[in-house]
């Protein structure tokens, strides 16, 4: 079965064609767009990404964050800082037709999920019996795994695997733990890759910055990891890109458990939607 994946996300849309066999993505294309722009420019850049990637495909794999109808491919976005203007559109249905696929054999699943399933498969996750995927970007997406099946509940688990809907420290936990938390922390309003620049050059206030975000996720992270026990946890997403600054302290402070970044950080999405395709879609 001939395989296509997108990934959409808060800031852009990637799509490929996915060799499920191999874990390896052909013709990937990424766009971008502004996470509050308008409802018909969202959608043409995203169907354009399709057309692209899914253009003969017999199944279809999209990644998208919640909330979402996936069963039924219906974007219910709202209220949080990204992609709203997609509020209650069939996106099963235009992606359909914009591939001239049956609306069958498109189907959706988390975006964090996807992230793990992929890196799972074919990257850092791989060969672990359980494991947490974390992506740190524009907000905090989670995923659990065990038994190579994606979990939702069970010690450790919050409700539906949704780490970002847990209190930290009395506020929402993507006040802190996301981009715009990382900028929120600076006077200047620095953004993630400026404060990775300034710590490497030996800012001594951006490295600062740099470690108080990793204990702050150690802080949130370790009565999970108590509960699900973890033999991996793998963080992808914008902000894993520092890893040389983020990584040092959770590696030293959650011992038993290998915290490693995504092998496949631009892709580990579009794998994990291609397996999840491949395994779910109903061909024509």
């Amino acid at each position: 079965m001939t395989v296509a994946a997108l990934d959409i996300g808060g800031t852009h849309v990637s799509g490929g064609r996915v060799d499920v066999a191999s874990g390896r993505v052909a013709g990937l294309v990424r766009v971008e767009y502004e996470p509050h722009a308008e409802r018909g420019d969202l959608l043409e850049r995203i169907v354009a990404v399709a057309r692209g990637a899914g253009a003969g495909a017999q199944a279809i794999g999209v990644a998208v964050p919640g909330p979402f109808d996936y069963a039924n491919g219906i974007c219910t976005i709202r209220g949080v800082a990204k992609l709203d203007a997609l509020y209650g559109l069939d996106l099963r249905h235009a992606l359909a037709e914009a591939c001239e696929i049956a609306p069958r054999s498109v189907v959706f699943l988390n975006d964090a999920e996807a992230f793990l399933l992929g890196e799972a498969g074919y990257g850092a996750a791989r060969g672990y019996d359980r494991a947490i995927g974390l992506t740190l970007g524009t907000g905090l997406g989670s995923a659990f795994l065990a038994g190579g099946a994606i979990v939702r509940e069970g010690n450790g688990v919050p409700p539906g695997g949704e780490v970002h809907l847990l209190s930290f420290r009395g506020a929402p936990v993507e006040d802190r733990l996301s981009a715009r938390g990382l900028r929120a922390r600076t006077a200047d309003g620095r953004d993630a890759r400026e404060l990775a620049a300034a710590a490497r050059a030996g800012e001594t206030a951006a490295r600062r910055v740099w470690d108080d975000f990793a204990a702050e996720l150690v802080e949130l992270l370790e009565p999970i990891v108590s509960g699900f026990e973890p033999a991996c946890i793998v963080v992808g997403g914008s902000i894993a890109r520092a890893w040389d600054l983020l990584g040092p302290g959770l590696e030293s402070a959650l011992p038993g458990v290998a915290v490693v970044r995504a092998a496949h950080i631009d892709d580990a999405a579009l794998l994990g939607a291609g397996r999840f395709a491949l395994s779910s879609a109903v061909s024509p």
